[in-house]
C-alpha cells in the first residue's frame, strides 16, 4: 500500500511543471518612480512607441513589497474596450476576475493596455507588429520599475485581447510563461510571428460562437499543441444543453495544454446551464498557479 502511494506522488511530481528559483527584474529592491496606486486609475500612464502615445493601467498588490518578485499578468481587452475597462470592470470582470482568486505568496501585478483604433473600434490590430512591439516596451518599462518574477510573466485577454494574447505566445515565447486564451482568433492581429517556441496554453471557446467560429480556436490550440510536444488525443466538444468538457493533454512537462469547450456564443464568462457561476476565471488561475 504504501509502495503505491509512493508512485503515485511520484507521478504527481513528474507530471508537474519545475519550480524555478524567482527571477528578479531590475525594479526589484527599488521604490517605484513611475507605478504607484494611482496607475490603475484613469488616466492610467502613458509611454510612447513608434511615435504613438499609448496608455496602460498597472494594479498593485495592496500592500506591494520592493523586495518580494510578483507574477506579472497582462490582461488585454476585447474590441471597443480599452484598458481603463479592464482595469476598473466596466462590462466585464475586472482583470478578467483574476485579484479575486490570486492570494497566494506570490502574489501579482496586473497590467491593461490600451489597443489602437481600427475599422471596428479600439483593438489589437497589430499592424506591422507595433502592438507586440508595445508589450515589449511595457515589460521593460514596468519590471524597471517595480519587482517582478521575470520567469512569471503571463497574458489572457477575451476576443481580440484573447487574439493578441496568441500572438504574444508566438512572438514572445521565450519571455511568457503561459497564456489563458478565451475565445480567440488566429487572423485578428495579423500572421503568428516566429510561432515555433513552446508555451504553456490554456484555451476556451465556445461551440456556438457566431463572432469567433470556434474553428479559429482549434486552429490556434493545434499549433501548441505541436510546439508543446503534446501527444495526439480527442478534445470531445459538448452537445447543446451539456456542459463543458475539458481536455488535459499529455506535453512536455514545463507545457502543460487545457483546451476547455462549451456550450455557448462569444462570452467571456461562459456558464454550464443551471451554474450561477462562470469557470473561466477560476480554471485561468488554476492554470497560471501551478507556475511558482
Amino acid at each position: 500500500m504504501l509502495s503505491k502511494m509512493l508512485t503515485g506522488a511520484l507521478l504527481l511530481l513528474s507530471a508537474a511543471p519545475a519550480i524555478l528559483a524567482a527571477k528578479p527584474s531590475p525594479g526589484c529592491g527599488k521604490a517605484p518612480k513611475l507605478i504607484t496606486s494611482a496607475a490603475s486609475t484613469a488616466p492610467g500612464l502613458t509611454i510612447q512607441v513608434n511615435n504613438k502615445n499609448r496608455q496602460y493601467f498597472v494594479k498593485l498588490p495592496a500592500n506591494y513589497d520592493n523586495t518580494h518578485p510578483y507574477r506579472l499578468i497582462f490582461a488585454m481587452h476585447p474590441v471597443g474596450g480599452s484598458g481603463q475597462q479592464i482595469a476598473t470592470g466596466s462590462g466585464i470582470s475586472a482583470y478578467y476576475g483574476l485579484p479575486n482568486l490570486i492570494n497566494d505568496t506570490i502574489g501579482a501585478i496586473y497590467v491593461a493596455p490600451t489597443g489602437l483604433s481600427g475599422a471596428l473600434g479600439v483593438g489589437w490590430w497589430n499592424n506591422g507588429g507595433e502592438d507586440v512591439t508595445f508589450v515589449k516596451s511595457l515589460i521593460q518599462t514596468i519590471e524597471n520599475d517595480v519587482c517582478i518574477d521575470q520567469n512569471l510573466r503571463f497574458s489572457t485577454g477575451f476576443s481580440h485581447g484573447a487574439a493578441m494574447s496568441f500572438i504574444l505566445a508566438c512572438a514572445l515565447g521565450k519571455d511568457l510563461r503561459a497564456v489563458a486564451v478565451l475565445s480567440g482568433s488566429p487572423q485578428i492581429s495579423g500572421a503568428c510571428p516566429g510561432g515555433t517556441e513552446p508555451v504553456a496554453w490554456y484555451s476556451q471557446h465556445g461551440t456556438r460562437d457566431q463572432v469567433l467560429p470556434i474553428a479559429g480556436g482549434r486552429q490556434m490550440r493545434d499549433r501548441f499543441l505541436k510546439n508543446n510536444g503534446c501527444a495526439a488525443k480527442e478534445a470531445k466538444e459538448p452537445a447543446r444543453g451539456q456542459a463543458h468538457i475539458k481536455t488535459v493533454y499529455e506535453c512536455q512537462k514545463e507545457y502543460p495544454t487545457t483546451f476547455v469547450a462549451f456550450d455557448g456564443d462569444h462570452t467571456p464568462s461562459p456558464k454550464d446551464p443551471g451554474a450561477a457561476k462562470t469557470f473561466s476565471d477560476t480554471y485561468t488561475w488554476e492554470f497560471f498557479s501551478q507556475f511558482t
